[in-house]
């Protein structure tokens, strides 16, 4: 086998781009492509490794010799090396071996733009072709924009692919990419969820990083199947009429020796100071965010899950983390920016670059930040100075929400700023409201578990909480084992506990949480406004000695308000007064302490006609039974 140096895949505007962080699609010149070279196929290599004295590929080819195939370094000063090698096809495995002046580095690295791995603990990459699959996802792709806009249904049901179902019949493997498919899509479907949120499947080496130690930014993890399966994944999610979102790691990369840290024995991609390129909190290696080329690394990863595998959104993991550089550090342990500041400008440049490019290409998707901070306009448009994503996760609601339903009842009017404090704040960003992976690991409890009371109080809580979440303004996120009430913590290593279904508390769980999605896609005043003001009119916050909050969710003109009443309280209340906007004759559309639902059973089963007296400032009233620990949704008929 010989190399040529003739093929190359780069123009000389690529390697401006490149350099000055503008190039969005590097992943169409970097890595491993499958070519005809004069009629012979084989595969073209390129890596950037600015700082090598030489790089060489070995792999299957050629018995992983490290001196057979050297690669040539371009004389443009960008730092790529490239070359043609014959006869390399699909499938064969490699590494790049870099040869460098520094004695402690790692000479065998993993490709960075690979399209395909080894499985783990193996690390080496894979050739794969991206262009054999053929897509049938045609008539989504045309009509996701309105699936994916903000006055959309958009609730979310987060999944860890290795641990959502297992066969356990087969030595406890994982499902195929394949096989979620076609279980995932079935379940959301029946579910009534909108879209899924895969936790990170960017390839990863340690599983117990669930996927946030990401080694691969351009691979989906072989655990499940080779990239084409993956493509079919979304496919059949596609073709279900679900929505895919990808968890995506741009804060910090994992320190393993074939992974990016220390590349081509220089610090390429990090930081080389540790109080900047060290992430104390993970153990990981922070990006170099004022480096263009990084800058067009990373978002080149983005825009390559965007364009190749279809997906409808990505939500950027850790947004905090990136946008202060004392995250995580006390005094002395950070350097300040040049104005002296807490902020990373490169990063906050990086974002900005990042929104600007996928949404610039694609108008259809979303962009979510999980940011925990009150960092400003974080997902304001760019060009008024915003950070320019679609939505960010409404970590202060999910944390006081939690806080708030721990509590006792007899104690809660004392705590009732921490249910009414997020209607505060609630348009100040296009929000999404996150119950996720994080609030059932590391010793925190489930969120059945988190829920005050005794058995069926706690049950009843549960239900009350996410009745209140689908009532309040924001797009919804669950996390999987959350609709079936699993008392467990949630472990990466098994299938959830999908036997408590056999229990009537738990079913009943999963059935509401199927009606709550059902209305929340039906009914317009539900989701409509969810970003926009006008989506939202309080009746009376402020009677906390009952525990009870009233408030209205409204659409259009056209569209008939929703009355959300929600009685946190351990007692049943009757004839409670409720000034409504207009007079008529109200249904209870919802209940979460109905029977169906293995409640209580205390419900307003027949219309309610308003009564000429005021109350709450408004002419009408209703008179209502709110179930002890429940949630009521009234309409008008």
């Amino acid at each position: 086998m010989s190399v040529f140096y003739d093929v190359s895949k780069f123009s000389e505007f690529d390697i401006y781009l490149f350099r000055e962080g503008k190039h969005t699609k590097l992943y169409n010149h970097f890595g491993a492509h499958l070519m005809h070279r004069e009629g012979v196929l084989g595969v073209y290599f390129a890596l950037w490794a600015p700082n090598a004295v030489g790089v060489s590929v070995r792999g299957d080819f050629n018995d992983y010799d490290i001196n057979s195939h050297h690669l040539k370094k371009r004389d443009d000063e960008s730092g790529i090396w490239d070359g043609f090698i014959e006869g390399v096809d699909i499938e064969t495995t490699y590494k790049y071996h870099i040869y460098t002046n520094e004695h402690n580095a790692n000479a065998d690295k993993a490709d960075p733009f690979a399209f395909y791995a080894e499985v783990a603990p193996a690390s080496a990459s894979k050739v794969w072709s991206l262009n054999n699959y053929k897509w049938q996802d045609k008539e989504w792709m045309h009509g996701r924009k309105k699936h994916n806009s903000h006055t959309s249904p958009i609730s979310i049901y987060e999944v860890h692919l290795g641990s959502w179902k297992r066969k356990v019949e087969e030595d406890n493997r994982f499902l195929t990419y394949t096989e979620s498919a076609h279980e995932l899509s079935k379940y959301l479907v029946e579910m009534n969820f909108t879209h899924i949120e895969l936790l990170p499947i960017t390839e990863y080496p340690f599983e117990g990083s669930w996927g946030y130690q990401v080694c691969g930014y351009f691979a989906p993890t072989a655990r499940y199947g080779n990239p084409d399966e993956f493509m079919e994944f979304v496919d059949i999610m596609h073709k279900a009429g679900i929505g895919v979102i990808l968890d995506w790691v741009p804060s910090h990369f994992v320190m393993d020796g074939h992974g990016l840290m220390n590349f081509d024995g220089s610090c390429l991609y990090e930081h080389k100071d540790p109080r900047q390129g060290y992430h104390p909190e993970w153990g990981s290696a922070i990006f170099n965010y004022d480096r263009d080329e990084v800058r067009s690394f990373l978002i080149s990863s983005a825009m390559f899950w965007l364009e190749r595998y279809h997906l409808d959104g990505i939500r950027v993991d850790a947004v905090s983390s990136m946008l202060y550089l004392n995250y995580a550090r006390e005094e002395g342990e950070w350097i300040p920016n040049k104005f002296g500041g807490n902020e990373n400008l490169g990063a906050i440049k990086f974002l900005k670059d990042l929104n600007t490019s996928v949404y610039g290409v694609f108008d259809d998707i979303m962009m979510f930040a999980e940011e925990s901070t009150a960092y400003p306009m974080v997902s304001a448009p760019v060009d008024v100075g915003g950070l320019g994503f679609g939505f960010k996760w409404n970590m202060g609601w999910m944390h006081d929400t939690l806080k708030y339903m721990k509590n006792d009842p007899v104690v809660r009017k004392h705590h009732h700023h921490e249910l009414t404090f997020s209607f505060v704040y609630m348009y100040h960003e296009n929000y999404m409201l996150p119950l996720s992976h994080d609030e059932v690991v590391h010793m925190k409890g489930s969120l059945i578990n988190k829920m005050a009371g005794d058995y069926n109080q706690k049950f009843a809580n549960l239900r009350a909480l996410y009745s209140f979440m689908i009532a309040h303004p924001g797009k919804k996120l669950l996390f999987m084992g959350g609709e079936i009430a699993q008392f467990s913590e949630w472990n990466y290593k098994q299938s959830l506990d999908w036997n408590v279904l056999e229990y009537p508390n738990h079913a009943g769980i999963q059935k509401m949480v199927k009606e709550l999605n059902k209305l929340y896609k039906e009914e317009p005043s539900l989701h409509r406004f969810d970003t926009d003001i006008h989506g939202f009119e309080w009746i009376d916050e402020m009677d906390y000695e009952a525990n009870v909050i009233t408030f209205i969710r409204k659409g259009d003109s056209k569209d008939e308000p929703i009355i959300v009443i929600c009685n946190f309280s351990d007692h049943l209340r009757e004839n409670y007064p409720i000034g409504v906007p207009k007079r008529g004759t109200y249904q209870e559309i919802f209940n979460s302490q109905s029977k169906e639902f293995e409640g209580w059973g205390a419900t307003n089963p027949e219309p309610i006609k308003t009564t000429a007296k005021e109350q709450h400032g408004r002419k009408n009233r209703l008179l209502v039974t709110l179930p002890a620990l429940g949630v009521i949704f009234l309409k008008r008929v």
